[in-house]
């Protein structure tokens, strides 16, 4: 019998998930939440095995709420509607052992939720995606800083001609470190290398005063 905390903040969420839980043997929903402190509180009494956690709550929020429960004893299942990076990532570095999406059917959440109190990682297809996405795109090899040097100007409108004349150094100098940005970005040509870099965070867009 694995003992489960639903935590949402839509009660017709809370129901229906309570409701189809019920019909299986297999669990028992000890306790509903409606915000981040309510599960907190909830499952430090109530000592479930599953906390379904969902993200976007009033007052105490579902990543705060399960970076307060580690080490609780309970495992927590996200189960949201978000699948963006930032919500993917930092529900995972806060502890949850998974994250599904609402619209996962019925025996997929079932399964998720039982690899959830074992212990093991769950995690919905696109929000694996996106952690393999950050993965790789924290490994990639870094530009130096005069590739960074030349893309800003690239990334200006500079021609290479115009890049060798403000670092002063020569046409086929900018030309090799293109090639090598290209190499570095996984990209073709200039515009993509731009698009690529402002995409990673290594160019900033420049703000307007």
């Amino acid at each position: 019998m694995i003992r489960l905390l639903v935590v949402d903040d839509h009660p017709v969420v809370r129901d229906g998930l309570t409701s189809m839980f019920a019909r299986d043997p297999g669990f028992e929903v000890v306790g509903e939440a409606g915000d981040g402190a309510e599960a907190v509180r909830l499952a430090r009494t109530l000592r479930p095995d599953v906390v379904l956690m969902d993200l976007r709550m009033p007052g105490v929020d579902g990543i705060t709420a399960t970076r307060e429960l580690i080490g609780s004893g309970a495992n927590v299942l996200v189960l949201t509607t978000y699948d963006n990076d930032n919500d993917v990532v930092s529900a995972v570095e806060a502890g949850a052992t998974g994250y599904l999406l609402k619209d996962a059917p019925r025996d997929e959440l079932l399964r998720a939720v039982k690899a959830t109190a074992r212990g093991e990682a769950v995690l919905a297809p696109a929000a694996a995606a996106l952690l393999m996405r950050r993965v790789r795109t924290a490994a990639a090899p870094v530009l130096s800083q005069r590739e960074l040097e030349v893309l800003r100007l690239v990334a200006g409108g500079a021609t290479n001609r115009e890049v060798a004349a403000g670092l002063f150094i020569t046409e086929a100098t900018v030309k090799s470190h293109l090639l090598n940005i290209y190499g570095k970005l996984e990209v073709g040509d200039r515009a993509a290398a731009v698009t690529e870099a402002f995409h990673r965070g290594l160019l900033v867009p420049r703000v307007n005063p």
